[in-house]
């Protein structure tokens, strides 16, 4: 089941000196407590801004994202986009390849990289996306530009131009990484909006220089760069059919019947290979099309009528796509007959064992969706997806303290997933581990950007331990390290 990240807080304080016009675009949103510490531009060093500020505004950036952002926050479809960036990222020029991946529950064409290596894709890119080649061509590009440093050079051109704060460009980028962008904008006075969107824009020169590179880690990817001009083409069909109206994407990425020539040009060159899509690519564009159907009754009509007219290369994932839109239309049954059909063709495919579980999940079968789960997790050591819904499993069973233990393996190797450390917190609470919901809180209010209610749960933490324990210790030196952060943004 498609999984929304709540949007539990407004837009944050990020524009404590930012100029008074753009301050007129969150006055009206309620004020929360924030992380307002902020990474300078320029200094000694010649304007350039420098990697430690480049990893500050990607936090700054991504705790924007946390609290504004609609996201989804799927397993199953967040480990495809991790699986299949890291396919591309080898082979991108990036001094810092610890990337922050953004899933934007939106279903507008979207994706972008900002300084720190923050990723963001829009679900939109995937009901787009008609390949999997046409999908990696945006996440190239995208890296392509995180590689040149495109927007950080973008940033310190415009610091000495545009009367906008570092705050400001942060908040700019959020806004354009949600669909309410031209609303944010629309807030701007005159000449304020002009600067945002021209700090926003890539330049023509940027956007080829990212056609260029984005094409070449494809290729040495493995992928079929051609995907990139059919994307492109795609987004002009959709520019021509939305008349005034840019797709989102094409605000920040101008393009024009020359550029999407030259990229076709570009493509004939590489060696003509027969590359095709990996099944999961469409198991996972299937889900999402049910998630932004109008209704789980369309969504079973939409596929039911694709069955008819289906490519046989294409056939299971629209029964895929069929089974998760039963799921959600409550036939269950119908679901997992399917699932189980897939799965007689496909032993261990872990997305149908995951759906089959979710199948079980939603008719409180606890005992067999652990069943199907546990088996898949023998094979599968560490999987996100199946960890996960067995967490799920056994909240549903009332066994907080297993949920725990599973879910803690999770925040340990994504620790940036706040959902997890909410889910966390659910099940260290089931389990009357008062001191774990502590500290599982504290984690979700650090990433939330609230530095100061991580404080005060970690506090409750050390209070509720005996002196000298490790527990103690370690909950001690965390209390340190927030309370470190808080004064130097203060004294900042």
């Amino acid at each position: 089941m498609i999984v929304n990240q709540p949007v539990t807080r407004a837009l944050p304080g990020l524009l404590t000196s930012v100029s008074l016009a753009f301050a007129l675009l969150v006055t009206a949103l309620p004020a929360q407590a924030q992380e307002t510490e902020l990474p300078s531009i320029g200094g000694a060093g010649g304007g350039l801004i420098a990697g430690q500020q480049e990893s500050d505004i990607g936090r700054q950036v991504m705790v924007s994202i946390r609290r504004s952002a609609p996201r989804i926050t799927d397993p199953l479809v967040y480990d495809y986009l991790s699986a299949i960036t890291y396919q591309l990222v080898p082979y991108a020029p990036l001094q810092e390849r610890d990337l922050t991946l953004a899933l934007i529950d939106s279903p507008a064409i979207n994706a972008f990289a900002v300084p720190g290596g923050v990723v963001g894709v829009n679900g939109g890119l995937f009901l787009n996306a008609v390949t999997e080649q046409q999908f990696a061509s945006v996440l190239a590009h995208e890296l392509a530009h995180l590689s040149q440093r495109h927007f950080a050079r973008r940033m310190e051109q415009q610091a000495t131009n545009a009367p906008l704060t570092l705050a400001g460009m942060i908040a700019g980028i959020v806004l354009s990484a949600v669909t309410q962008s031209d609303i944010g904008f629309a807030a701007i006075a005159g000449s304020q909006a002009l600067a945002a969107q021209n700090m926003l824009a890539y330049s023509r020169a940027h956007e080829q220089e990212a056609d260029r590179i984005g094409m070449d880690i494809l290729a040495s990817a493995g992928m079929d760069p051609s995907g990139m001009p059919e994307m492109f083409e795609i987004m002009m069909r959709q520019n021509r059919l939305q008349g005034n109206r840019l797709p989102e994407y094409l605000s920040t990425h101008p393009l024009t019947q020359s550029r999407v020539a030259d990229t076709r040009n570009r493509a004939a060159q590489y060696p003509d290979e027969k590359i095709r899509d990996g099944q999961e690519y469409h198991l996972m564009r299937s889900r999402l099309q049910v998630h932004y159907a109008p209704s789980p009754e369309v969504a079973v009509e939409t596929f039911e009528a694709y069955l008819e007219q289906a490519d046989p290369k294409r056939i299971d994932a629209i029964r895929y796509g069929l089974s998760v839109a039963y799921l959600e239309n409550r036939q269950y049954e119908k679901a997992a007959g399917i699932l189980n059909e897939l799965l007689e063709k496909n032993p261990g495919r872990i997305t149908f064992q995951v759906t089959l579980a979710e199948v079980r999940l939603a008719q409180n079968r606890p005992d067999d969706a652990r069943a199907i789960l546990t088996e898949a997790l023998a094979r599968n050591p560490g999987n996100y997806p199946i960890t996960y819904t067995l967490a799920e499993a056994e909240i549903a069973d009332g066994n907080g303290a297993a949920a725990a233990d599973y879910l803690r393996q999770l925040t340990r190797t994504l620790p940036g997933q706040e959902h997890l450390w909410l889910k966390l917190a659910e099940a260290e609470g089931m389990a009357r581990n008062i001191v774990g919901v502590h500290r599982a809180r504290a984690e979700y209010d650090v990433l939330m950007g609230d530095l100061e209610a991580a404080q005060r749960q970690l506090r409750q933490a050390q209070e509720k331990l005996p002196a000298g324990t490790p527990q103690r210790q370690i909950v001690t030196e965390r209390l340190a390290e927030i309370t470190s952060r808080l004064n130097a943004q203060s004294n900042g």
